[in-house]
């Protein structure tokens, strides 16, 4: 089993596996909800994974992409195309979480703006890292259950922060281990032109032992603050950038 510092480090490259075991679990639309119990509810890390493909013929987006970043204490989304005509011919995904904390506080984990998070201080979620390249660990972020009782749901996202609109395409798929128990997963296949965002996966503190784990796959046209206004976590956004040369 890796080791959480080990891959958090970035020491080495893993494809990502289950360490509780090798069963799976697929939320459908009409098997859309799984339950987390127990221990597994309650100890240790949640894993939660994104891997996607680049289209085929894709290559590294360019290192002269654009650099620039706003800073402020609003939360950053990505920043529109210029063009639909300049279209690049790859896509990078980005897996994030918008969170809200049993204090009523909430946030979001994301690679735009650097919000990666922390395990040991609240929002007790940390993202390994930024893959642009659909490499195949993919991105992983990391749920302290040791504080489960800090949670009152995550809604686990992906956006487009650039390449063309088509989830379909990208062969994307959301898996969430647990300690123990199935790997619960979740794939992005259904065809959504437009859409630059999907809210994969809510998950929600059940109370005593238990998560629910209710399966989303809302396509929206738009980016992070569109979603937010879905599910009401209120919070305010601006247009943002990523730096594609060296990544966060």
């Amino acid at each position: 089993m890796v080791s959480i510092w080990e891959y958090l480090r970035g020491d080495k490259s893993y494809t990502f596996d289950n360490p509780g075991g090798q069963h799976k679990v697929i939320l459908t639309k009409s098997a859309p909800q799984h339950a987390i119990t127990g221990s597994a509810a309650t100890t240790g890390y949640l894993y939660v994974n994104l891997h996607w493909s680049m289209r085929a013929g894709a290559g590294r987006p360019s290192t002269g992409a654009s650099i620039k970043r706003f800073f402020s204490p609003r939360i950053f989304s990505p920043q529109e195309p210029d063009s639909p005509q300049n279209e690049p011919v790859n896509v990078d995904l980005d897996l994030a979480c918008m969170y809200e904390l049993s204090d009523g506080s909430t946030g979001v984990v994301q690679p735009l703006g650097g919000l990666f998070g922390d395990l040991q201080s609240a929002p007790f979620i940390k993202l390994s890292g930024d893959d642009q390249y659909g490499a195949p660990s993919g991105e992983t972020m990391y749920v302290n259950l040791e504080k489960k009782d800090k949670f009152k749901r995550l809604l686990i996202f992906v956006y487009i922060y650039d390449g063309t609109p088509a989830f379909e395409q990208s062969q994307a798929v959301v898996t969430i281990v647990p300690q123990t128990g199935p790997r619960i997963e979740i794939k992005l296949e259904e065809r959504a032109r437009a859409a630059r965002s999907c809210a994969v996966v809510l998950i929600e503190n059940a109370g005593d032992n238990q998560l629910t784990v209710r399966r989303e796959v809302r396509y929206v046209n738009g980016f992070q603050a569109d979603i937010d206004r879905l599910y009401g976590f209120g919070m305010q956004w601006q247009r943002g950038y990523k730096n594609h040369s060296g990544g966060e």
